[in-house]
Parts: C-alpha cells; structure tokens; sequence
C-alpha cells in the first residue's frame, strides 16, 4: 500500500491507520486513509488487503473459497470491507453524528483477475458495487479512487474522531431494526414468555450495579422469541446491546426470521458470535442478550484466545442476560452451564437474577413427547413421562433408514419444512480430500444400501433453510437452536443399549429380523402402522422377569466427533452423557413430528417397549 499511496498523488496531510481494531470487538481493518474531497467532505476509506492469489465462487451470498484458507468457506473480500464500513456507519458515534463519510474497498495485490472472474460472480455483485475490487494489475484505478475520495488531505482530525468515537447504535439502524419486529408473528409472546421478557426488560433498564439474568428453558418454550423481543425492545430504549449466540445457523435463521429474506445485512450487525468479547474493556457495552448460553466454550475451543467466554461476557456488559438449557452441552469445551454462569457472575460481585422457561411450545404443545424423551434417554426424571396424547404429535420408530428418508421426503412434498438428521456416528470426509459441497456420502448403512452425504461444507451455516440440503443429512451443529416442522433421526451405533437382568448380567435377544422380512406381505400402509409401537405388540422378552434394566454406552471408536471426545477416552459416562444430549436436541426438533431409525436392535427394542406402555 505505501507505493499505491506514495503514487497516488493526495495531500500529505492525509491520515493513515494500519491494523486498526474494531471498537469493542476482536477484529481489525488493514488499512484506513482519511482526508478530504474537492467539495470538502471529510471522508475516509477502509480498504481490506488480501495476499490471495485464486478464489472460487458458491452458490452462497457473499462466502467464496479460497485455498489461502484450506479450501474453507470464508466472506467475500468486498463483503468484509462493506461489514467494517456498516459496523463504523452504524455504532461509531462520531461517524454517523458528525458527518464523517466512508468509503471502502478490497485490494488483492498479488491476484490476477481471470476472466471469467469468480470473485465477480452475480451472488456478489451488491458487495462488489458497494466495495470496490481492485486485483495486481489495477495500480491505477485503485490510486484514482483513493484520490478522488480523500486527495485533499487534512486526514489527522478525522482520525481522532473514527478513533475516539463511543459504540452506541444510530438511530437510523434502531429504527432500521426495531420496526423489522413490528407485525412479525415470529416474535409474538405468549404466557410465561411475556413474564419473563418483561421481568429481565424492567431489570436491565433499571440497573444500578452489574447484573447477571439467568433464564432456564428445555427445547421449544421459547428462549428465542424471547431473547430476540429483548434484542429489539432493549433497541428502542437506545441502549447499546448486542445479541450474541455461539452457533453460526442459529444466527442465520434468526436473522432471516427478523428480515424475512430482506436485507439481512444491517440486521447481521448486531447478531454476533461469542469469541469476540475476549479481552474487550469492562462494561463496554449496556447490555448482551446471550442465546443459546450452554455452548459458551472455555479455551479448548477453535480459534478461541481467551480461557472462559462466560466470563468475557459478564466482564464485558454492565447488564448480560443468558438463555440456558443444560441438558443441550455437547461438548467437552462446552462450559455455559447456569453453574458457571453463577461463579463467574459471582466473580464480579454481580446482581443475580433467576428466570425460567417451562411451557412447551414446540413439538405442537406436546410437553409430554419432551418429557418423554428426557426420561427414556436418561436426561431427566420427570413427572409427565408416560406419555403425550398421539393426536397433538406424531412419534413413530422406523424399521430402515429408507423409510425414514422417504418419510420425510413425502412431507417436503406436502409442503413441510422437513429434514433428516444423524448422530455423529459416521466419520465426516474433509474439503481437502474432494468433500467440500456434499460429494461423498459418509452416512452410510450398508445392510439398507443407505447413503447420504453430511450437509454441505459450501453451504454452510444456511443448510437448515437451503433447498439443496433436503439430500444431506444435518448434524447438531446444523439444527441445534432450529425447528422444523418434521424432523427424521438416524440414530448411530455411537449410543447402544443393553439390558441387564437382576444381577447386572447383560441380557442378549435375538436380532431384530431384515426390514425385507417385516415388508413382506404387507403393503405399504400396513407395514407404516407396524412400525409404530403400540400395547398389542409383542414384548415377551421384555415383559419377562428376568429384564430389570438396561443401560445406555458407547464406544469411542464410534463417535467421530473429533472436538466432541476430545480428553475423554478415559471418560466413557461423560462421552455417553453428551452423546444423548445430542440425540435430545435432534429428537425434539421437531414442531408436529418425528420419526427416528436406530442402528443398535436393543436400542429400537428398548424405545419400542417404551412407546408400548404410554397410555392412550
């Protein structure tokens, strides 16, 4: 850049900032250059430098490939100087109140523009228009536009006021936001959600000293229509909040709710991930809603600098407010437990306040299917196990993994929101070895001639609303925080089942016959209603005396989560116990329905002599 500016013919009172960090976040823009135009504008351009020398388009807006990267996903150079201007346009306080200009482009001054250039695809042709891209051979025009922009030099003053700004949202962005909330029925309150929106609005406006909210929730009572109603009224009253949530297709279902499709960009400001509050200044902020807080991560996480996200969020506002499900923690790095939450507020000597969620509002109202789930699977006892009435939510085991598939396939069909989903039981075959855009099936179950790829690398965080992942099968990290109105679950020999007699000596039945062997002499229809469980089934082994319990394990070496068991191959009750966890939050995705294959024949006996005593 010093040879484009040196040659670009601007005042010398220009100014410059190299590696200029973001107020109150952890990231930093290359290179800033401020001063005036000819009609005396004080203005100053933002340009993102990259060493790339190739890049490769998506299906996806404004996310390229590059092998800078590994062959990762990653944004789009010209969205990446665009999010920076927005970011200043809209929190910088001396930006949008004193009449500060920006400008912003992308300069990758070792890549040689090709023709067609991928960079200059259609999906990306706003953030091109927006920020400028300028390649090796394109000296000239970058040095014109920087001209043009700031070539009348008395930059130094301009500086000290981007620099010294207050991060506070602008009106036109409140405005922007707030009046998305108005009329979206995505966000409407219903009972205990309206107590609790309105107990932790009155807190956090009225708060003298430091204060810790902690709303407790399980699957569907609604945390996030809550959190985002917190983001927007907290908006309104001008506090300078921020909504923050560790799962990148959580955020992006949220904001596509909020927008509806439209102009997400403004909105994905203030929907942030949780790594970046890591070593911001004390009581930065008013007040962070945190969704999803169980996934917080401790220093064990990917790209993570710090030791403990809980804490970098309770330092950072004066006001925090956490959405937490126990019972949802999947990985070991996974610390954002309302025990932690608790020690790390008490650190700060913080306000607590107790919340919590306990309606269900997902699965149709059928509080019971939830309860269900949590007491077969071990996860809590409950007083509303036995049961849920059949008619308000449709649970059904499968005898193979292809009718599961054509299951949900028939209610896309219909016009439902479907999706398949699996366990971490199956390896998952990396970019670098030709899987970046699904092109290798891994779930793979041989004795079924089933095999379906894992959701798409390429698109990435969006697979729950893209058309093209209704041919991959979503894992945890792709739904979890979701809802679908029908969900199928493969379950893997990564969570097995064995029964026990009175001694604690393992029972071992007969295996379950071939599906072939159930379908025939059935047609199709018939052979549905047999794969629903029901009290006229036969279950003589199970009903025997001898069958006095059983126990969930499973075995390291089929788990493929790496990150997920991770330090515990000397942990098995540990490995066990986040494993069902997973398998709770795919099974209660589900808004109307879910059916669900096991890989282990003792574990399908095991549900189907479950499902056989639920009382009508």
């Amino acid at each position: 850049m010093e040879r484009i500016i040196r040659n670009s013919g601007i005042a010398d009172d220009c100014g410059v900032l190299v590696e200029f960090g973001l107020p109150s976040t952890s990231k930093r823009i290359d290179f800033i250059i401020a001063g005036r135009d000819e009609h005396d504008n004080k203005n100053f351009i933002i340009v993102e430098l990259k060493q790339w020398t190739e890049a490769e388009s998506t299906d996806k807006e404004d996310v390229v490939v590059t092998p800078y990267f590994g062959r990762a996903l990653t944004t789009h150079p010209s969205y990446q100087a665009s999010s920076y201007k927005s970011y200043l346009s809209d929190f910088n306080e001396n930006v949008y109140s004193k009449k500060l200009y920006p400008y912003s482009c992308a300069y990758l001054h070792n890549y040689v523009e090709k023709d067609p250039e991928p960079l200059k695809a259609a999906n990306y042709a706003d953030s091109v228009s927006d920020s400028p891209l300028y390649f090796r051979h394109d000296h000239a025009r970058l040095q014109e536009f920087i001209c043009r922009h700031v070539g009348k030099g008395r930059g130094t003053e301009i500086l000290y006021e981007i620099e010294s700004g207050n991060i506070r949202p602008s009106k036109q962005l409140v405005d922007h936001v707030t009046g998305l909330f108005k009329g979206n029925r995505e966000f409407i309150l219903l009972e205990e959600q309206k107590v609790a929106y309105e107990v932790a609005l009155k807190t956090g406006l009225s708060a003298e000293k430091k204060t810790v909210i902690i709303i407790n929730g399980g699957p569907g009572t609604g945390k996030s229509v809550v959190s985002m109603s917190l983001l927007g009224s907290f908006l309104k009253k001008r506090k300078n909040v921020f909504f923050v949530a560790p799962n990148a297709s959580f955020r992006e279902t949220l904001v596509n709710k909020l927008t509806q499709g439209k102009d997400t960009r403004r909105a994905k400001l203030l929907l942030t991930g949780s790594s970046k509050y890591y070593n911001v200044p004390e009581n930065s902020y008013d007040i962070l809603v945190i969704d999803e807080a169980h996934r917080l991560k401790n220093s064990q996480a990917f790209m993570y600098q710090g030791e403990n996200q809980v804490a970098d969020l309770i330092n950072a506002a004066k006001v925090s407010v956490f959405f937490v499900d126990n019972a949802q923690m999947i990985r070991p790095q996974d610390i954002g437990s309302d025990v932690e939450i608790r020690k790390q507020a008490g650190r700060y000597n913080a306000r607590i306040i107790d919340l919590k969620l306990e309606t269900q509002f997902r699965c149709d109202g059928a509080e019971g299917y939830v309860n269900w789930i949590d007491d077969v699977l071990e996860i809590d006892t409950t007083g509303n196990f036995d049961g849920w009435d059949k008619k308000t939510y449709d649970f059904f085991v499968a005898d193979s993994p292809n009718t599961l598939r054509e299951w949900v396939n028939s209610k896309v069909a219909a016009g439902f929101n479907a999706r398949l989903l699996a366990g971490y039981a199956w390896p998952w075959t990396s970019a670098k070895n030709g899987n970046l855009n699904a092109e290798i099936a891994d779930v793979n179950i041989p004795e079924h001639d089933f095999a379906m790829p894992w959701n798409s690398r390429q698109i990435g965080s969006s697979w729950a609303t893209n058309e093209k992942g209704l041919g991959q099968v979503g894992c945890v990290h792709t739904s979890q925080g979701l809802e679908f109105d029908y969900v199928g679950v493969i379950v893997g020999k990564d969570l097995q089942f064995r029964f026990l007699d009175k001694n604690g000596n393992e029972i071992n039945p007969t295996e379950k016959r071939n599906v072939e062997d159930h379908q025939e002499g059935f047609s199709h229809d018939e052979f549905y209603d047999r794969m629903v469980a029901d009290p006229v089934q036969p279950y003589d082994f199970l009903e025997e005396e001898s069958f006095v319990q059983g126990e969930f394990y499973s075995k390291w070496e089929n788990y493929f989560d790496i990150a997920g068991k991770q330090g515990l191959n000397k942990n098995p009750e540990k490995m066990n116990q986040m494993i069902r966890n997973i398998y709770r939050i795919l099974l209660t995705r589900g808004i109307k329905g879910c059916g669900v294959y096991f890989c282990d024949s003792n574990l399908e006996r095991y549900f189907r002599f479950r499902l056989s005593k639920i009382r009508m």
